[in-house]
């Protein structure tokens, strides 16, 4: 709030309830044998991918979305790499569904705080907001009433945590070790 207040960030905020990192958009039907909600279903259940650290480290204006400039919160690169990869795998996803997906590459993660006019160019470094995402979503937007209905929920795969090693039971299995000559002494 202090920081959109220092930079005169005006517009309406997005309520924290919406509040997202938006991932893949809808494809484009191209040969669907089934609903457009029901193909996004079966190629968000067929997404594997493994769970990542979101890092937010800095806040800039978007360019504009209907005529509005969204003022944003941007990932770092790790992050920005780690959701570029589960937005590729959601759009190949779609892609063996009937939906086709543009501009896969061309991607910035971020989360939109609030929407309204540019006052300033703004882009700057903030203190870092990390969160672990372990799920992505598909949800619904209902355009100009600000919400949103969440369709389908899938998890993000864990790396597996290496196991605990007892080092005293291991010491105590070790073999003993043969004496040194004694010229090595």
């Amino acid at each position: 709030m202090r920081f959109r207040r220092s930079q005169r960030a005006s517009g309406v905020p997005v309520p924290v309830e919406n509040l997202h990192l938006a991932l893949c958009p809808a494809g484009r039907p191209e040969r669907l044998r089934q609903s457009l909600e029901h193909a996004m279903l079966a190629a968000g259940a067929a997404v594997r991918a493994n769970a990542f650290v979101v890092t937010l480290d800095s806040a800039m204006r978007c360019t504009p979305a209907g005529g509005q400039f969204p003022f944003v919160l941007c990932a770092d690169h790790a992050a920005a790499a780690a959701a570029l990869g589960l937005r590729q795998a959601i759009a190949a996803s779609q892609r063996t569904h009937g939906l086709q997906v543009n501009g896969v590459s061309s991607y910035h993660p971020h989360v939109a705080l609030q929407h309204g006019p540019a006052i300033d160019a703004i882009e700057e470094s903030i203190a870092s907001i990390q969160w672990r995402a372990e799920e992505f979503v598909l949800i619904r937007s209902f355009f100009g009433q600000s919400s949103h209905e969440v369709i389908g929920q899938w998890p993000l795969a864990s790396e597996p945590v290496p196991e605990a090693v007892d080092l005293l039971a291991e010491l105590a299995n070790m073999p003993e070790l043969p004496e040194l000559p004694d010229e090595w002494t």
